[in-house]
């Protein structure tokens, strides 16, 4: 294998058609998580208005506490209090697309998040042209208001795994209705928005034996957020890959945290086992990666 790259990102044109959502209902949710469930787990098309226009698909975790069905009310009959700011999760994969993340920690991610007694709605969002920054920041914008618009959700943490950092940075960076922002093996190219980031929270995983992207890009992303601007984390896994495929589950837990912290969301008693649980098995992260699409492209696990 080549030495590592700083950018997974593309200067070719758009293909002709837009990605695709692949149909596995072993895409949907982990098969370890029992009753973890949350109620409503829906496959989303979102339309996407530019130069392109189509629509992203993406699957949405939504807890019980949302009517899945309308737009939640409240406050407009000045009798009724409004509804409480809400912030959701959005998780995007890397250069090829993709549903459930490096070492299919959104899997797992997606599933716990919705099932706290506070619950936090989580989309795992795809790209219609992955490596194309412009149009992947076109598709995380008309997701964010398509949450906005049907849930009232006006906060968001965005994640983001290797090219991924790309549209999370620069949508971090200048739409301050994201309130944290976190990767896992970021690319450095095109994320020139976490310097405008702060004093939104950031945290960075990177695995030190990544032969995809060098964990320096990690290194890189926490000198330009700065020091003593706002809150900022770097953790280097020993001897990780790409996909952090050594550490997924401590990965998986740190990010689930990351999140509530965010939200604004505090682990409610019992809720312990749920964060730190692991509800897909190590012998089936690489693969669901491949089903999912999130290794098409140059994404690699190593």
């Amino acid at each position: 294998m080549s030495a590592p790259k700083t950018s997974l990102s593309t200067a070719s044109p758009p293909p002709s058609s837009p990605h695709r959502l692949p149909s596995d209902p072993s895409l949907i949710r982990p098969n370890g998580a029992a009753n973890k469930v949350p109620p409503h787990t829906e496959a989303l098309t979102i339309k996407v208005t530019d130069s392109l226009d189509g629509a992203v698909p993406g699957i949405l975790h939504l807890p019980s506490s949302y009517d899945h069905n309308s737009t939640p009310t409240g406050g407009k009959d000045g009798k009724t209090p409004p509804p409480p700011q809400r912030t959701a999760a959005i998780l995007l994969s890397g250069a090829g697309g993709g549903l459930v993340g490096p070492s299919s920690i959104y899997l797992g991610m997606a599933t716990k998040l919705a099932s706290l007694r506070q619950g936090i709605p989580t989309l795992r969002l795809d790209y219609r042209y992955p490596a194309r920054n412009k149009y992947c920041v076109a598709d995380v914008l008309a997701a964010m208001s398509h949450l906005e618009n049907k849930y009232t959700i006006s906060r968001f943490v965005l994640v983001g795994w290797s090219f991924g950092g790309a549209p999370v940075f620069t949508v971090g960076g200048s739409d301050r209705r994201v309130v944290g922002c976190a990767t896992v093996a970021s690319q450095t190219a095109d994320t020139e928005g976490i310097r405008t980031l702060p004093p939104t929270p950031v945290l960075l995983l990177h695995g030190l034996k990544d032969r995809t992207l060098h964990y320096s890009c990690s290194r890189s992303l926490y000198e330009r957020y700065g020091a003593g601007r706002g809150e900022r984390e770097l953790k280097l896994f020993e001897g990780d890959d790409h996909a952090l495929t050594g550490h997924a589950v401590e990965a998986e837990e740190r990010l689930c945290r990351f999140v509530m912290k965010c939200a604004g969301v505090k682990e409610a008693d019992g809720e312990r086992e749920l964060v730190e649980g692991k509800l897909v098995d190590g012998k089936d992260r690489v693969r669901l990666m491949e089903k999912g699409g999130d290794l098409d492209g140059p994404e690699n696990v190593e």
